[in-house]
């Protein structure tokens, strides 16, 4: 569980709930692997779009009690990955990012900082090793070792944004 930070670290316009997310509990996540990518702290993009750009080896390491569920993806594939942003804050509920003019809702931003730390990454599947459980994707924007949730395919008629 992350420690909220000091009001002193806050920036203007920033709101802080009155307690920690991480204390009132009601479900549970099991983790089906890890991230594996060149990124430490002090050292990682801030989304896919940079970390493309700055390039690396990228891949979700699936633990093997799971790699039976790799069924069925092949390389090529769109896939959703989501995952569990450990360190991050978990108590802003108002936060006022340095490249947006005014503070904004947590739900409104895709900043790791939030009650539920979950971050998805819309990823190109390169390569897989379905014995190994790995696969290697285009970006990802995530410390080496973060926690792996879940992995969804990505599909063009039901993920696309339509009006």
């Amino acid at each position: 569980m992350a420690r909220p930070m000091a009001d002193k670290d806050q920036r203007p316009g920033e709101r802080q709930l009155p307690f920690d997310p991480g204390s009132r509990i009601q479900a549970g996540v099991t983790f089906i692997g890890h991230l594996a990518t060149p990124w430490r702290k002090g050292d990682c993009p801030k989304n896919l779009t940079e970390a493309r750009n700055r390039g690396g080896l990228f891949q979700a390491v699936v633990a093997p009690d799971y790699r039976a569920g790799l069924e069925g993806l092949v390389a090529g594939d769109g896939i959703i990955l989501l995952y569990w942003m450990a360190g991050a804050r978990r108590d802003l509920i108002v936060q006022a990012p340095a490249h947006r003019p005014a503070p904004r809702g947590v739900f409104g931003l895709r900043s790791p900082a939030r009650p539920n730390p979950v971050a998805l990454a819309c990823v190109r599947l390169l390569e897989i090793d379905h014995a190994a459980g790995i696969l290697t994707v285009d970006a990802l924007d995530a410390f080496d070792g973060t926690p792996l949730i879940d992995i969804k395919p990505w599909l063009p008629g039901v993920d696309n944004l339509t009006r």
